[in-house]
């Protein structure tokens, strides 16, 4: 008889690999792979990273990152994650949703929504502490 952990938590979500995470690294602009490619967590990420670089509005800065944000949940749950549980930044192809997230949660303080400041870096902890550490450390 196998044993079981009932205490155990959901296992790991490891999301597919984003072409377009190799594209932006080629040197992409990212408005260009978002209008080609408007599902990727990757593109969004990086061109919400790209407005905050630049000194866009906060408000900017938020609204792509929402949209990455809900991008990347949509595809978290085709790939069996339930709402919960790890998503280890070191699974690369996980670090455009991890990259959303946190955007999300810098953009939402910059803008005063503490309560989502909240949500989303409490969020970004428990899916990563690694990607915590990273982006918000």
């Amino acid at each position: 008889m196998s044993h079981v952990d009932l205490m155990a938590g959901p296992p790991p979500t490891h999301l597919p690999v984003d072409p377009c995470a190799a594209e932006l690294e080629g040197g992409a602009a990212a408005v260009d792979v978002v209008r080609r490619t408007p599902a990727s967590p990757f593109a969004w990420a990086a061109l919400a990273q790209e407005a905050r670089d630049g000194g866009a509005d906060d408000v900017t800065v938020y609204a792509y990152s929402r949209v990455g944000y809900h991008r990347s949940l949509d595809m978290l749950r085709r790939n069996g994650w339930k709402g919960h549980g790890p998503v280890p930044w070191e699974h690369e192809p996980n670090r455009g949703f991890l990259r959303c997230l946190a955007l999300l949660a810098l953009s939402a303080r910059a803008i005063g929504e503490g309560d989502e400041w909240d949500r989303c870096s409490e969020f970004l902890r428990d899916s990563s502490a690694t990607a915590y550490a990273e982006l918000l450390g």
